[in-house]
């Protein structure tokens, strides 16, 4: 069984913890990974793009000339495709991209994707973190003792003092647990992790 290092805020190491077998057994599956990165980020599509046709332009609704007699193609409206300031052929119309894969496959990508971050020697874990007050250099202090730059920190629940010490300073984002998804741990070079969190992790990577 892999062990890690239990790390306090100040990079200091005060324990260990081994990883629980069931949840981090397994090799990683790049092909998951991409499979629901790229769901995720077609789910985030607004989808708002759209161009008018020619029923939609506004004007049009007279014939420009009469039909027969004057030597020109007949025409019915000016808004035609063909003309300027005319309606769009098959341009894009407002649609839903967002699509779902299955649940197995969701959970074997989020159990990749942090074992590909402990193969890499980038998955820190740590006792806690807390801040005495919302300042950014209290947490730029954290950040450096623990030698991270672009780090996803994953913590137990809401920390309205950590999210707002963080939210400055580029590179770094604060997450719940229970928000934790692939996207954000593979788009971090390092990912932070309380102690707690862990724990929660594993329980949810052992089913």
């Amino acid at each position: 069984m892999a062990t890690l290092e239990v790390l306090n805020q100040s990079g200091q190491k005060v324990s260990e913890k081994t990883l629980d077998e069931k949840a981090f057994s397994g090799e990683v599956k790049p092909h998951l990974i991409h499979e629901v990165v790229k769901m995720q980020l077609a789910n985030r599509r607004a989808g708002t793009a759209a161009t008018k046709n020619r029923s939609a332009v506004r004007g049009g609704g007279k014939k420009p000339w009469r039909q027969k007699g004057t030597g020109r193609a007949r025409v019915g409206t000016i808004r035609s495709p063909l003309w300027r300031g005319g309606g769009v052929v098959f341009g894009p119309m407002p649609r839903d991209y967002s699509y779902k894969v299955p649940k197995k496959v969701r959970r074997g990508a989020l159990r990749s994707a942090v074992m590909l971050k402990l193969q890499e020697g980038k998955l820190l874990v740590v006792d806690k973190l807390e801040l005495p007050e919302a300042k950014t250099r209290e947490f730029v202090k954290v950040q450096k003792d623990l030698s991270v730059q672009e780090a996803l920190f994953v913590i137990n629940g809401r920390d309205d003092v950590l999210e707002r010490s963080s939210r400055n300073v580029p590179g770094v984002k604060i997450l719940p647990v229970e928000g934790l998804n692939v996207y954000d741990i593979m788009r971090y070079d390092t990912l932070v992790l309380t102690q707690e969190a862990l724990e929660k992790l594993e329980g949810v990577l052992a089913q």
